[in-house]
């Protein structure tokens, strides 16, 4: 998700920035990719387990048994997913937030490159004079 969305792996994001809010969302982003992948890796771990059951009770080769093994796979199922959805949404939010700042940076920085590129013989404007009113 994360290379579709900046073009970049969380470490590589952490390289590109030495301070600053830049760098404390690249961190976070790391952080979030990583709890996402764990979440992920549990939810497709319990759903292959829970397959994995399924299909030996499907083939006769053992039975579902009345413990409701089936039962709890299912209810870890959805709990895995639920997370998993909410790690998603965190993970997206957090983009959204660096693609912020990041932009914004770039904003900055190519106005501090106008002003340097504006020759000092340039016009100033001078803003009118506030005129006081009397009462």
């Amino acid at each position: 998700m994360m290379h579709e969305a900046l073009g970049a792996s969380p470490q590589v994001l952490g390289r590109l920035h030495t301070d600053g809010p830049e760098l404390v969302l690249a961190d976070l982003l790391h952080t979030a990719a990583r709890h996402l992948d764990h979440l992920h890796d549990q939810f497709t771990g319990a759903a292959q387990y829970a397959a994995s059951t399924l299909t030996r009770a499907a083939a006769g080769k053992t039975s579902a048994n009345s413990l409701g093994v089936l039962q709890n796979s299912g209810t870890q199922i959805g709990i895995l997913a639920t997370r998993r959805a909410d790690a998603v949404d965190r993970f997206k939010e957090t983009i959204g937030a660096y693609r912020q700042v990041t932009a914004s940076e770039d904003a900055t920085s190519r106005r501090a490159h106008r002003l340097q590129a504006v020759p000092a013989s340039a016009p100033t404007i001078t803003p009118p004079a506030r005129v006081a009113r009397g009462r």
